[in-house]
């Protein structure tokens, strides 16, 4: 499945748009946002967990991923920030996993910084039941 760039964030997670019927994880990338100047992030974490991201979720039958990007430095410093006070995001990048679970979709997990980087452990994340994080 394609990476979603355009994704639309609603305030929580509790209203994310996941089917009532399916146990299919939602993931989102938390990243800092690209520099006009350069076109790439500003965060070096999230230049070298960028490659590893991409070929995850765009690889054949890969579950849905939407790719959210923070804000420039300034902005993303800034406690007041969004994604920071509504989605509880102190790091770029996290990749957070969404779930129903018992009728209501939460945070079932997720891997921040340098975890996104272990190839084994970003698939097991990727591909486990949430019972399993």
């Amino acid at each position: 499945m394609p990476i979603i760039t355009d994704y639309k964030l609603p305030n929580s997670a509790d209203a994310l748009d996941l089917p009532a019927d399916s146990n299919s994880p939602f993931f989102i990338a938390f990243l800092a946002s690209r520099d006009p100047s350069t076109g790439r992030p500003w965060c070096p974490d999230v230049i070298a967990a960028l490659p590893y991201l991409e070929a995850t979720f765009s690889a054949e039958g890969s579950p849905r991923a939407a790719f959210i990007e923070v804000g420039q430095r300034p902005e993303w410093r800034d406690p007041r920030n969004v994604y920071r006070a509504k989605w509880n995001v102190n790091n770029t990048p996290t990749l957070a996993r969404y779930e129903r679970v018992d009728g209501k979709v939460k945070e079932v997990g997720r891997l921040v910084e340098a975890e996104i980087l272990d190839s084994k452990r970003l698939k097991n994340f990727i591909t486990s039941s949430s019972a399993s994080l």
